[in-house]
């Protein structure tokens, strides 16, 4: 392909679809796959829905030699497919004859109208390469309302332990041999490199995931300016352990993490696994759920429970802070120009954390309110306290009057009653499309009587059971 002269903060991009080489020059950094591939190329299988990664409709299939996802098309950006390859509905089967997913959905009859069925067939495919059989999980980022969930969950399940497509290894091999495009000072490859460049271009948008900035793209029509792409750095995205801390880079996805935190901190995996949908928990960030500052993002609570710090780095220089003094107010943060939050730093510690998120539906959605509880007892008594609420403020925000009313107190229904009557001291929620201000107050009060059952041994888990 001809070289053109790159315009300012166009990239180059190379990636492999459907097999084939992709050499894309001067490509504006915030065109998405779904208009790529449906405008540019005529892969119109891949469909358009809700163009917010909520429907499903959009699914593909993304690899690379480590690992496979499945994500959302519509808020994913090319810059974020360099040096990856892509495979839509159209590319997952031999010439002239179906996939085995794509055959168990006709033989289950689990498409009627169609207009979903090439997005289950990319999550279903993902899940079946990666072993994955929990598909009330898996699904759960797919939706359909013609033909309802029972006869896709049989084709989901009738390709458990199906042979590797041909084309995954063949591809992996293709990417192993093919040049790949030099990269640009907006994909920067390491942390180092991140930090020059925003000395240098300090109103540089950064981008992670792009699962919160891919809709104001596609919602907003918003014009981010310079942006800088951080995929590429791979030493953010490692979670390295010491002997009193975790410690977390900005870029671990939020499915890593949950993955990681099942056996260290399970009532955090626990909380992750109703974070959104699969494939935006395999694109979406910690750091970025953390930077954007929003007052209902699910992972700040529970942090700020564990007492979190956050090593925010500019240039040369790092600074250390508690997390929850990082969110100043609504929409402000403590992060200074050409700063960014590098790591999230986790204390190891005998924890009795418990989280519990309401929403109007258990998977895929924001919550009206999220309580994350972490109480230390011994011998009776209330030792320490550090109890976090999302949804009931601007910010995510500790309930410290709530806390002082149970520190050095017994454990005992009549502490956890005065605890609950304080928290209208803590908290004056506001009234929005997902609760009133007196349900969110109600709610939140109810949860400590909710974590004083579980500490003690009841079963308050949440039913959600398919009954099959």
């Amino acid at each position: 392909m001809a070289t053109v002269p790159r315009r300012a903060n166009h990239m180059n991009i190379s990636f492999l679809l459907n097999g084939e080489n992709v050499d894309l020059c001067n490509v504006h950094p915030t065109t998405t796959l779904l208009d790529f591939l449906r405008e540019r190329r005529g892969l119109t299988g891949t469909k358009e829905g809700c163009n917010e990664g909520d429907c499903g409709a959009c699914t593909v299939v993304v690899f690379d030699h480590r690992a496979l996802y499945p994500l959302n098309a519509c808020i994913l950006f090319l810059p974020q497919l360099h040096g990856k390859a892509v495979r839509t509905v159209e590319g997952l089967s031999a010439p002239d004859e179906l996939s085995i997913v794509q055959k168990a959905m006709i033989d289950m009859h689990g498409s009627q109208c169609g207009f979903c069925t090439p997005g289950f067939v990319a999550s279903m495919t993902a899940a079946a390469i990666n072993g994955d059989r929990d598909h009330d999980t898996t699904l759960a980022g797919n939706l359909c309302r013609c033909t309802g969930y029972q006869p896709i969950y049989d084709a989901a399940r009738a390709c458990e332990g199906m042979p590797l497509p041909a084309w995954l290894a063949s591809d992996r091999e293709a990417l192993a041999g093919c040049g790949i495009t030099e990269l640009t000072a907006a994909q920067p490859r390491s942390s180092d490199a991140l930090a020059s460049l925003l000395i240098e271009k300090p109103q540089t948008r950064m981008i992670a995931g792009g699962t919160d900035v891919g809709l104001w793209v596609t919602k907003h029509l918003r014009d981010l300016g310079d942006v800088a792409f951080l995929n590429q750095a791979t030493d953010l995205a490692q979670i390295a352990e010491t002997e009193d801390a975790w410690h977390i880079g900005c870029m671990v996805t939020i499915e890593q993490l949950r993955i990681w935190a099942v056996d260290r901190l399970p009532a955090f995996a626990n909380l992750l696994r109703r974070y959104a949908s699969t494939q935006i928990r395999m694109a979406a960030t910690l750091g970025g759920n953390i930077a954007n500052g929003s007052p209902i993002g699910d992972s700040a609570p529970a942090l700020i429970a564990l007492g979190a710090q956050l090593e925010l780095r500019r240039g040369a220089d790092r600074r250390r802070i508690p997390l929850e003094r990082f969110f100043i107010d609504y929409g402000k943060q403590d992060l200074r120009p050409s700063e960014f939050v590098e790591t999230i730093i986790v204390p190891k510690s005998d924890n009795r954390l418990r989280c519990y998120k309401l929403s109007k539906r258990f998977d895929q959605d924001i919550s009206a309110v999220l309580g994350c509880f972490n109480l230390d007892v011994q011998d009776g008594i209330i030792r320490s306290a550090t109890i976090t609420f999302g949804g009931m403020a601007g910010v995510p925000k500790r309930a410290t009057q709530a806390e002082h009313a149970m520190i050095g107190k017994a454990w005992a229904l009549e502490t956890v009653h005065a605890a609950m009557d304080r928290l209208s001291d803590d908290f004056s929620p506001l009234s929005d499309m997902r609760a009133s201000a007196g349900y969110r107050r109600q709610a939140a009060q109810n949860m400590f009587l909710r974590y004083f059952h579980d500490i003690q041994g009841t079963d308050v888990t949440q039913v959600h059971e398919v009954r099959l």
